[in-house]
């Protein structure tokens, strides 16, 4: 309900639909392949360091999500610093 009604996504389509708790030490994974699969990932020492968006979804790369699930921090926008233009006249 939650990705229908919050996010006005298609649950049933192909991608997995990832939720992290407040404490940010637990994931559930929503996926569906001919059903539903929830799929649940929990820490015992550390934390998730969770994009801070709550407003909206949020769409990551498969090695995103691998960053995420290992603690990597994934931030919104560009991963790398904006090169400048350097005048050396």
């Amino acid at each position: 309900m939650i990705v229908q009604t919050r996010f006005k996504l298609d649950p049933f389509e192909k991608a997995l639909f990832v939720f992290c708790n407040k404490q940010m030490n637990k994931l559930k994974i929503l996926h569906f392949d001919d059903g539903f699969w929830l799929y649940y990932h929990r820490l015992e020492r550390n934390k998730f360091k969770w994009p801070m968006s709550t407003e909206e979804a949020l769409k990551v790369s498969k090695e995103e999500l691998r960053w995420l699930l290992k603690g990597y921090e994934v931030r919104n926008g560009s991963k790398f610093k904006p090169v400048e233009e350097r005048n050396y006249f």
